[in-house]
């Protein structure tokens, strides 16, 4: 969008550079024009009866003539520069519409599903709350450090004999252990130091 924005004012100040070239040819040739009519109707009044005055007034009409014809071939030649340009910025501002319609689209995606995340973090928040009422708390402190150390994640599940905090499969004498231990015993993975979630898929 920065980039179009940038291209976008360059094709507007390019537009508006050739608006005043064109303005300017213009008023060149009317110039011309009306110098170059004013000498034709002095060459029809008669007025001017000397030969070498009337060669004159017919040579600069014939000057004026052609100074005329180069002028307007700069004014077609800023004319279609110019039109060139307005196309150029009209397919621009075409261009940045549609990328700022899908900009406000995908900001509006993100705010709904950022309001779904603070409303799921809401639930599971309160969720926790009464979980963590019924844990105890040395456990609790257990688990709070470990997930300081590990990165937010304290616990992971032992599955197929391998630690899914770690990736790591535990060796025959730790799986031993684990498997020797009583039910409500807290496990931990010789590896990560993670806590053991153990269940029926767990290998053991």
């Amino acid at each position: 969008m920065t980039q179009l924005r940038d291209l976008l004012v360059a094709a507007q100040t390019e537009e508006s550079d050739n608006a005043r070239e064109q303005t300017k040819a213009e008023q060149d040739v009317d110039q011309v024009r009306t110098r170059a009519v004013r000498d034709q109707q002095r060459l029809d009044s008669g007025a001017v009866s000397s030969p070498k005055d009337l060669e004159n007034l017919q040579r600069e009409i014939a000057s004026l003539a052609k100074r005329q014809a180069d002028l307007e071939d700069v004014v077609l030649e800023v004319m279609e520069r110019r039109e060139s340009t307005q196309a150029r910025a009209v397919e621009l501002t075409q261009r940045l519409e549609s990328l700022e319609g899908k900009t406000a689209e995908a900001e509006g995606r993100r705010a709904a599903a950022s309001e779904e995340i603070d409303t799921e973090i809401a639930s599971l928040t309160k969720e926790r709350e009464v979980l963590v009422g019924a844990i105890p708390a040395d456990l609790l402190k257990l688990y709070e450090k470990l997930r300081d150390q590990a990165g937010g994640v304290a616990a992971a599940r032992l599955y197929q004999r391998r630690c899914e905090g770690c990736r790591l499969e535990l060796g025959v004498t730790e799986l031993n252990e684990v498997r020797a231990a009583a039910p409500d015993t807290v496990v931990r993975c010789e590896n990560c130091r993670r806590i053991l979630v153990r269940t029926p898929d767990s290998g053991i």
